[in-house]
């Protein structure tokens, strides 16, 4: 057993018995210092997950990304919660990009559900250690000591100061059983805990990726092909020179990589202004390639005809034909979902600056491991000269994920030799993204006399996000389509099938990602179901959840069907499901299970003047143990402004190869008088935490449709509901 200053980062996993995946890989270093670099505090950046000075000062470091998902807060207050730190004096640190830190891609709602046990195992730790520390100094039996409010209480009542005990700490070996606090006794997980970042962002000294700013830095500008993959021909930069500020017009190429930039032309400018006067002065004519000739419109058509033919089977269980043929009733639908865009408050941007061989950025990114290994892979430099510093990102939403827009300025630093910022226009953020699939799909089933389904049919076709990684892929990842073909119903007869979709555009994840298809014809056609059983439709839904069973799964967290009819129940008893409404007034309902998590929705909807109103959103989820309740419940409510933006005016389309939207004004989301009351209940739970940023989108959608046809007797299959001037 070493002491742990020099204890190596094998043994010190081996010895508290951690995953080498998780945020321990950090701590290949010593957990406690007597001083910060250069005595400054503030300005110390540690390289570990815990830094305990003799101060008392307390600096923990966020390896994951901040984008108002609240993961600053949520993940170190569990290691503080652990340690029984003075919040007060906790500070977080944002770690650069770096694989000793282990995943830090921000997406898929899992940082807290990958890291959870980790963290606590890191505060848990880090306290044995004090009391130890604290029972020598006093000479006192370990079991006489505890730990409270950043001091170690001793049962005669006296006490001594975290800090006080560092150097004591640092002799001591690594404790092997870690004991940890009683859930009952947390006093920020679980709790509503504010922002460790709330002062920052509420007086504007929070830096995004917009605000930083380097000596002699230069503003760039890009024209880009408005046909996806097309290429320059030819340019003009006369006029662009002409403009004040412009002071370079450069051509970079096409990097064909899954996050390689598009290529174009870039304007060199003393100010983001002139670059993009400069960019709009250009005289460009373009090769635009064989992706000319792709419309949107007729595409989707093709998906549509492909979903009404056999497909490959992706799963199959009992005897559909079978069902079909001796069913009372058999019900069919068919859906269109268009393509949709991130759309993010702050477009993609990042400032780079390569010198020699080495290389610094500083940007918005969810995923700074990917691009510190795009940025070493182009300038063909090692790993260790490449330096990605993570500022907050105004919005994410999976479309910082992917690094293009940091490789951009990587490419124009190293082509002027200075430091540039690459900013984005909110324009070239809606034409030249990467897209949420557009798709189709054809939904059948089969009813008995009862109103039970006897037989289910699935198949989708879709672009899949596969495509982007291994061009030519036609048909969905098994991953894509488990959000289809692990319906959680209890129907014995199933067919899953997928259909042939190249993609045309890049096609990235976005918040949510094929759950906001799937959960859509998914809750809608069972919606169908219900009516054409004529059944109530939560009761409905409960039978065809079916009965109280952990699911068989390769998931280290099972699927729990009595969770997810609890979230169901609890969201109808929360609206007061059943009860008379107002005149002109429906309730509409949907529940979905992902990223391990259940959640349900009832919307209550009004027709005014032809014009949908919701009113009200009752959303319950089950995300078991809450780390931060504030944090989840403002997910959810971001996630229904999130989820009505997709519904009322979600779509991209293209044509002649083009995508034809251009800014907030045509690619619209949810405005101020729009908005409805969002109510959230988070389930009590000590199962192991689970997701919450994405989870609460999938529902929005198919709730409102089900509480227009319950309204109105119309059902809507094809979204947004912006192309009926029904908003």
């Amino acid at each position: 057993m070493g002491e742990i200053q020099n204890i190596s980062r094998r043994t010190f996993i081996k010895n508290v018995g951690l995953a080498s995946g998780g945020l321990i890989l950090a701590c290949n270093y010593t957990l406690f210092s007597n001083e910060t670099e250069d005595g400054n505090i503030a300005e110390f950046n540690p390289n570990l997950f815990v830094q305990l000075n003799s101060d008392g000062s307390l600096f923990i470091v966020c390896s994951r990304s901040e984008m108002g998902n609240g993961v600053r807060t949520s993940m170190t207050s569990i290691v503080a919660d652990e340690m029984e730190a003075d919040w007060k004096r906790v500070v977080v640190k944002q770690a650069v990009g770096d694989a000793k830190y282990g995943d830090q891609n921000t997406d898929g709602s899992r940082s807290v559900t990958d890291f959870y046990e980790t963290m606590r195992t890191m505060g848990a730790m880090t306290r044995m250690m004090l009391i130890t520390a604290a029972a020598k100094t006093w000479q006192v039996p370990e079991s006489e000591c505890t730990a409270q409010n950043h001091f170690i209480i001793h049962t005669s009542g006296k006490k001594i100061g975290f800090g006080e005990l560092v150097d004591l700490v640092k002799t001591l070996p690594v404790p092997t059983n870690i004991t940890y606090k009683n859930p009952k006794d947390f006093k920020y997980i679980g709790k509503t805990l504010k922002s460790i970042d709330v002062k920052e962002f509420s007086n504007g000294s929070a830096i995004y990726g917009l605000d930083k700013r380097l000596p002699n830095m230069k503003v760039v500008a890009i024209a880009r092909c408005p046909v996806t993959f097309g290429t320059v021909k030819s340019f003009n930069k006369t006029a662009a020179m002409k403009i004040r500020g412009v002071e370079d017009v450069i051509e970079f190429p096409r990097i064909e990589r899954p996050f390689g930039p598009l290529g174009g032309v870039a304007v060199i400018a003393s100010n983001t202004w002139a670059a993009f006067k400069g960019k709009e002065a250009l005289e460009i004519q373009w090769n635009y390639g064989k992706n000319e000739s792709y419309d949107s419109d007729a595409y989707r058509t093709e998906l549509t005809e492909r979903v009404h033919k056999s497909g490959k089977v992706e799963k199959e269980t009992g005897d559909i034909s079978k069902a079909f043929k001796e069913a009372a009733k058999v019900v069919e639908s068919t859906f269109q979902l268009p393509h949709l865009a991130h759309a993010p408050m702050e477009v993609p941007n990042a400032v780079a600056w390569v010198q020699g061989d080495t290389c610094e950025v500083w940007a918005p990114t969810q995923s700074p491991q990917t691009a510190r290994e795009e940025v070493f892979t182009y300038l063909g430099t090692t790993i260790d000269k490449v330096t990605i510093n993570v500022t907050f990102l105004g919005g994410g939403f999976g479309r910082k994920s992917k690094p293009d827009y940091i490789v951009e300025a990587v490419m124009v630093s190293k082509a002027i030799n200075a430091p540039v910022q690459v900013v984005w226009t909110r324009e070239d953020d809606i034409k030249h993204g990467y897209y949420h699939t557009v798709s189709s799909q054809y939904m059948k089933a089969s009813l008995d006399n009862q109103g039970n389904v006897t037989g289910w049919l699935h198949r989708s076709a879709f672009p899949s996000i596969a495509s982007t990684f291994q061009p030519g892929t036609e048909y969905p990842a098994g991953w894509e389509i488990a959000t289809a073909a692990d319906v959680p119903f209890d129907i014995k007869n199933m067919k899953i099938e997928s259909a042939k979709a190249p993609a045309m555009v890049r096609i990235g994840w976005m918040r949510s990602v094929i759950n906001i298809l799937h959960g859509f014809s998914i809750n809608v056609f069972a919606d169908e179901l219900a009516h054409a059983a004529k059944q109530d439709p939560l009761e409905f839904r409960l039978k065809l959840i079916g009965a109280d069973r952990i699911e068989d799964t390769k998931d280290p967290i099972k699927y729990n069907t009595a969770r997810l009819k609890n979230v169901l129940k609890k969201a109808a008893k929360n609206a007061n499901w059943g009860r008379p409404l107002p005149k002109g007034h429906a309730y509409g309902l949907a529940v979905q299970y992902s990223f391990y998590s259940y959640v349900a929705s009832v919307v209550e909807v009004s027709m005014i003047d032809d014009k949908v109103k919701v009113h009200n959103i009752y959303t319950v989820i089950d995300c078991g143990t809450a780390v931060n309740r504030d944090t989840i419940k403002a997910q959810l409510e971001g996630a229904a402004i999130f989820g009505m933006s997709l519904a009322y005016y979600g779509k991209i389309t293209a044509k002649d190869g083009a995508i034809e939207q251009n800014s907030y004004s045509d690619y619209r989301m949810i405005r101020m008088n729009e908005a409805p009351k969002v109510h959230v209940e988070i389930v009590d739970s000590t199962e192991k935490p689970t997701g919450v940023g994405e989870p609460g989108v999938p529902v929005i959608a198919p709730a409102i449709i089900n509480a227009i046809f319950k309204l109105t007797g119309k059902r809507y299959y094809n979204l947004p509901l912006s192309d009926y001037d029904l908003v």
